[in-house]
């Protein structure tokens, strides 16, 4: 997939809109009752960039970043400012905040995610872009060293142990996450007159898969 590893400007994507999107199947039966499946594992979450647009340079900004990208073809990095962190929103991150695994003693590679628990429910939502100089881990609670112990790939979200955690070790990450991101449009369309009375331009942003 192209992709490519740059974040849209923070300052621009604070104050947008969006968030999760789900895909839900549903069948009436002749009784009344319903049956609802879905296809999708995962979320899919959509943003509209053009509501954190303040000024025609926030507006020169996005055209230049938009042409750079060459519209829908190629992705990128985007800061969801309501849900970009492994603690909650009013807490710094830890080495404690998500389990991400438990050793075996035979295997050392070990995905980030983020788990979202409500109601005895749980839904695991895979982390693919983590920030640089924000992950932190740690093994049965004591916190261990980024290039001697473990490494991340910052581009699949990754982390690698040197040596494999023993057996029924608790693995646990705190880390900073963009989302891999595209838009979801060929064309953006501005005008200054309407611009400065108070309308932005329509800017969709849609979540990729990698």
């Amino acid at each position: 997939m192209s992709f490519h590893e740059i974040r849209f400007p923070a300052s621009l994507s604070f104050g947008s809109v969006g968030g999760p999107e789900r895909r839900t199947e549903i069948v009436t039966l002749t009784n009344g009752f319903e049956e609802r499946n879905t296809p999708w594992a995962h979320s899919r979450r959509r943003y509209d960039a053009g509501l954190g647009l303040r000024s025609l340079d926030d507006v020169e900004t996005l055209i230049a970043f938009f042409e750079a990208r060459q519209g829908q073809l190629y992705g990128f990095r985007w800061k969801d400012w309501g849900d970009f962190k492994s603690s909650k929103p009013s807490q710094e991150n830890t080495p404690l905040d998500q389990l991400i695994a438990v050793g075996d003693e035979l295997t050392a590679v070990f995905p980030l995610i983020k788990q979202y628990a409500s109601g005895g429910s749980v839904y695991v939502r895979p982390i693919r872009k983590p920030v640089f100089g924000t992950v932190q881990v740690s093994v049965s609670g004591d916190p261990v060293q980024e290039g001697i112990d473990w490494t991340v790939d910052l581009t699949t979200g990754q982390i690698t142990f040197v040596e494999p955690p023993p057996i029924a070790a608790e693995i646990r990450a705190g880390f900073e996450f963009d989302v891999p991101v595209r838009f979801d449009t060929d064309r953006i369309q501005t005008s200054v007159a309407s611009f400065r009375a108070g309308d932005v331009p329509n800017v969709p942003i849609l979540e990729v898969r990698i």
